[in-house]
């Protein structure tokens, strides 16, 4: 049933690149057959529920653009008409998946008792929501960062009836999660972190937030949840220095408190440029670890120093992306969840759905570009040639050896290599043919 919210929008289709619609999927279509399987089930889409219908237009210099009708978020019963305009969206974009966190599908009622109650009270409205279409939840998670309450952390916060807090929190939408039959469930520390080391002691914060994640694995277990865990990493902001930095922080975490079996990564491209990466570095580290979870597609804007969350329009970006997404075997349980949002003057329903599709045929574009460079095989064979020395039975006898024994062969043989070229600038032009 329309709610009426997006009236004269239809079901978006595929139309082809020739088409001269404002609207329908010029790339992106869900049957088509990549490397053996589906787009849609290659791209696995889903829509953030945060950006998408919490969020109400505001940035650091000015409040709300976005008039809805279920601001402000304050009752159950705009929850629900959230939830309705929601799912009507879904159901045009034509997306398989979207992804939550609690304080975006529930009012806040400070009392924790009382935002458990609304918790589950929405979560068997969505779970009508989802039984009446074909939309199923991607990931869940709690919101423990925009509340005052986590102004000094969640699970890292010296209060321990802070850390309880949390600790509940994440009980009850893990509970949700598995109600609602979600695939994964991601803990995005976003106030793990700390302003400044006066005030702060490191090593217990560390220890507790390892602790807390050792918590959620073992409830996980408790209660049969065959979902993945996540943790998604982001530096800075906006605490200046966030403990989950980067995934290679995060996987160091992750073994050091005995976890890197039980516990992937969610990568955003946004938080991959913030740290000083590209999203494809992100996304190699985690693979190369056996720890590469699900993404979050977005971009920023490279003349902000900051998290701007708009929707990916770089075709070569992407397609490095899935390029080693593919490489890796695939998203598996996870999926691309669009963790963008409109512009603040972007005020028309309309936009929603048209940034949502032009993201969608840009993934589209990425990952058939990445499937064609597999095919083809070129950067495979490079690789393959540049390192096939280490292959050879004397370079592998070298690295079961000793320094004095290499240093003797060294002498003895007269060795003196020449440098050879890393042809970066005919890797690029290869990359390009495809993009």
């Amino acid at each position: 049933m329309s709610t009426g919210f997006f009236e004269g929008i239809e079901p978006q289709k595929f139309v082809g690149p020739d088409s001269k619609a404002e609207l329908g999927f010029r790339h992106y279509n869900p049957d088509e057959v990549v490397l053996g399987k589906r787009m849609e089930d290659h791209l696995r889409f889903a829509v953030a529920y945060w950006h998408s219908f919490a969020w109400e237009g505001g940035d650091p210099f000015g409040g709300q653009t976005l008039i809805r009708p279920w601001h402000p978020q304050d009752d159950m019963g705009r929850a629900k008409m959230k939830a309705d305009v929601a799912f009507e969206m879904f159901e045009i974009l034509g997306a398989p998946f979207y992804c939550w966190h609690d304080a975006d599908i529930r009012p806040e009622q400070g009392i924790y008792a009382e935002n458990l109650a609304t918790l589950e009270e929405i979560t068997d409205y969505l779970g009508e929501k989802q039984e009446a279409s074909n939309v199923e939840l991607l990931w869940g998670t709690a919101n423990m960062f925009s509340h005052r309450r986590w102004m000094g952390g969640a699970s890292t916060n010296p209060d321990p009836d802070v850390f309880a807090y949390a600790a509940a929190t994440v009980k009850g939408c893990l509970d949700a999660t598995m109600k609602l039959g979600g695939h994964n469930y991601v803990l995005w520390g976003g106030r793990e972190g700390y302003e400044t080391l006066l005030n702060t002691d490191l090593s217990c914060e560390l220890d507790n937030m390892g602790r807390f994640l050792n918590m959620v694995v073992d409830y996980k277990h408790k209660i049969g949840f065959k979902g993945a865990i996540l943790v998604e990493p982001k530096p800075q902001e906006p605490s200046k220095h966030q403990y989950d930095y980067d995934a290679a922080t995060c996987i160091g975490f992750l073994r050091k408190y005995g976890l890197e079996n039980e516990v992937k990564l969610n990568l955003e491209q946004g938080h991959a440029i913030l740290a000083g990466h590209s999203f494809e570095h992100e996304i190699a580290v985690a693979a190369a670890e056996g720890m590469l979870g699900s993404i979050d597609m977005n971009r920023n804007d490279y003349q902000s120093g900051w998290d701007t969350d708009q929707f990916p329009n770089n075709v070569p970006e992407v397609a490095l992306a899935y390029y080693h997404i593919l490489k890796a075997g695939g998203l598996n349980s996870g999926g691309t969840n669009f963790d963008a949002k409109i512009r603040r003057q972007s005020i028309d329903p309309v936009d929603l759905i048209a940034s949502h599709v032009g993201g969608m045929d840009i993934c589209a574009r990425g990952l058939k570009a990445a499937a064609a460079m597999l095919e083809d095989g070129g950067l495979e064979a490079f690789l393959a040639e540049r390192y096939a020395g280490w292959s050879t039975d004397g370079a592998k006898a070298m690295l079961n050896s000793d320094l004095a024994s290499i240093q003797a062969r060294v002498l003895a043989e007269g060795i003196n290599p020449e440098p050879r070229s890393g042809r970066q600038e005919r890797l690029e032009n290869y990359v390009n043919r495809f993009v």
